[in-house]
C-alpha cells in the first residue's frame, strides 16, 4: 500500500536523528544496494561533500547512502557517521581486500535557531547520523524530525517532508529538508505555492488563492546569509546512467520553484540529488526522460509543502509558529 513517502521506491530507507536542546539533527537515506545517482546544485551558499563524484564523468557509478544534515558546515561530519554504520554491514565500494562506502552528504543552516550549540570538542552530528541510519525504514516521520528539526523558513517553522507518485508502473519519491530563507506559503495567507499539484489533501486541501494579493509577490527573506537550504532527495525504480539522473536531477529543481518563493537565492544551499535503483528499465531515453523528470517536479513541490505542513513549533524556536498552530489543521 503507497505510504506517500519516498520509501515507496523498493530498496530505499529513511531514519532520522535528533536533539532537540541542539535544536539540530540528521536524517540518513540508505539504499538495499548500490544505486545510481547525480546531483544538481542551485542555491548560492551550498554545503556539501563527495559530491563532485556524482558528476557524469567520475568514475564511481553507484552510491550507498545519502546524509542530509543540520549544523551548517559542522553537519559534514554526519556522512562519517553513515559510513560507519554501512562499513559494519559490509557495504561500500570495493577497493581490492576493503571496501569504502560511498556516501554523498549535504547540510543545512540552523545554527542561529537558539538550540543549544555548545556542544565539546567535536560536534554531535556523527554519532546523531550513524543513529539515523540504524534506524532507516521504510516508515518515517514528517515534520520536526531529523535533518528538519532546526529548520526554518522567513515565518514559519520548517520540517522534512516526502511524497510519492507513480506512473505506468514507474515509482517516484522525494525527501525535503526545507529551511528555505524565502516562503511556501502565499503572502500571509494559509495556501501553498504548491497548491495546484497536491494530492488528497496531502498538506491541508486550500486551494490556491483566487487571486494574488500584491505583497505576496514582495520577495520576503530570512536576511541571515547562509542562514538557509532546501535539501532534497529524489528516487525512482527506473534504471538511469549517471548522465540521465543528472538531467532528471535538472528538471526536479524546478519543483523548488514550484514550491518556494523566492528560490535558489545567494542565501540558500540549495541541493537535490537523484537516485536511481535501476529496478525497471527507461523504455524511452527521451519522452520517457522528459516523462520522469516532469513527474519528479511535481512531487518534489508537494514534498516542500508536506514537510512545512507537518512541523511544528518547539520550545526553542520562541515565537515561530508551526502552519498547523498558526492557520490550523
Amino acid at each position: 500500500m503507497p505510504r506517500n513517502l519516498m520509501t515507496d521506491v523498493p530498496g530505499v530507507r529513511v531514519g532520522h536523528a535528533g536533539d532537540q536542546r541542539l535544536a539540530s539533527g540528521v536524517t540518513a537515506v540508505v539504499f538495499d544496494e548500490a544505486a545510481v545517482a547525480s546531483v544538481d546544485v542551485r542555491g548560492g551558499g551550498p554545503g556539501t561533500r563527495e559530491t563532485d563524484l556524482l558528476d557524469p564523468a567520475m568514475t564511481v557509478d553507484a552510491i550507498d547512502a545519502i546524509t542530509l544534515s543540520g549544523g551548517s558546515a559542522f553537519g559534514l561530519d554526519a556522512a562519517s557517521g553513515v559510513a560507519a554504520y554501512l562499513r559494519e554491514q559490509g557495504r561500500g565500494y570495493a577497493v581490492r581486500t576493503t571496501r569504502v562506502p560511498i556516501v554523498p552528504g549535504a547540510i543545512l543552516f540552523d545554527l542561529l535557531n537558539s538550540g543549544d550549540k555548545h556542544w565539546d570538542r567535536y560536534p554531535p552530528y556523527r554519532e546523531l547520523a550513524y543513529a539515523a541510519a540504524a534506524a532507516a525504514a521504510s516508515d518515517f516521520a514528517l515534520g520536526s524530525v531529523g535533518a528538519g528539526l532546526g529548520a526554518t523558513l522567513v515565518d514559519l517553522k520548517g520540517g522534512i517532508g516526502s511524497a510519492s507518485a507513480t506512473y505506468e508502473g514507474t515509482t517516484i519519491g522525494a525527501l525535503a529538508a526545507v529551511n528555505a530563507a524565502g516562503a511556501v506559503t502565499v503572502g500571509d495567507g494559509p495556501h501553498f505555492w504548491a497548491a495546484p499539484f497536491e494530492n488528497d489533501h496531502e498538506f491541508g486541501g486550500r486551494g490556491f488563492p483566487t487571486s494574488l494579493p500584491t505583497a505576496a509577490l514582495v520577495p520576503r527573506t530570512k536576511g541571515s546569509v547562509g542562514a538557509s537550504t532546501t535539501l532534497v532527495v529524489v528516487a525512482t525504480d527506473v534504471a538511469l546512467t549517471k548522465p540521465q539522473a543528472k538531467r532528471v536531477a535538472v528538471m526536479a529543481q524546478v519543483g523548488l520553484a514550484r514550491a518556494i518563493f523566492p528560490v535558489h537565492t545567494p542565501l540558500d544551499g540549495d541541493v537535490l540529488f537523484v537516485v536511481s535503483t535501476g529496478k525497471r528499465p527507461l523504455t524511452d531515453s527521451v519522452l520517457g526522460l522528459m516523462r520522469l523528470g516532469t513527474v519528479a517536479a511535481n512531487v518534489v513541490a508537494r514534498a516542500i509543502a508536506r514537510g512545512v505542513y507537518e512541523a511544528t513549533a518547539l520550545p526553542s524556536f520562541g515565537s515561530l509558529p508551526g502552519y498547523r498552530d498558526k492557520f490550523g489543521a
